[in-house]
């Protein structure tokens, strides 16, 4: 069971883990060994709450497909077991991420000190060019 927050889980029947072989560089253990980990994760199927859902499905990353399946590799680590947890990890990074709202932006204007301020000191730095080209 992966705990999202106090209120959220995702129970393991809902995640389907693979064992694959790593991509890269490494050797005969690569060659040999599935260390690297597939998880799969139906977003539409899964007992998320309907605005989890809703904001992950909204998200436009390449890793989830129209469907709606999420597909995380990890092949970070030499173990099987480090990687899969890292996978879970990314998983539910990106699930809190998703459900993050953001603060609204309001535009704003600089106060009117503040831009006579700033004309001043282009002025100045004017008038000091200028001087630059004259022999004195």
């Amino acid at each position: 069971m992966l705990q999202i927050s106090n209120a959220v889980t995702i129970p393991d029947e809902e995640l389907e883990l693979q064992a694959i072989r790593a991509q890269g560089a490494g050797g005969q253990n690569v060659n040999k060994v599935s260390s690297a980990i597939h998880l799969r994760f139906d977003i539409a199927a899964s007992s998320l709450p309907e605005f989890y859902k809703e904001r992950l499905l909204a998200l436009k990353d390449s890793r989830i497909s129209k469907e709606g399946v999420l597909v995380i590799k990890a092949q970070q680590f030499r173990t099987q077991e480090k990687n899969r947890e890292d996978a879970l990890q990314r998983l539910k990074a990106l699930i809190l991420d998703a459900t993050k709202i953001q603060k609204a932006r309001r535009a704003t204007k600089p106060s009117r000190n503040s831009q006579k301020k700033r004309m001043d000191k282009k002025n100045q730095r004017g008038q000091i060019k200028s001087l630059r080209g004259k022999v004195v």
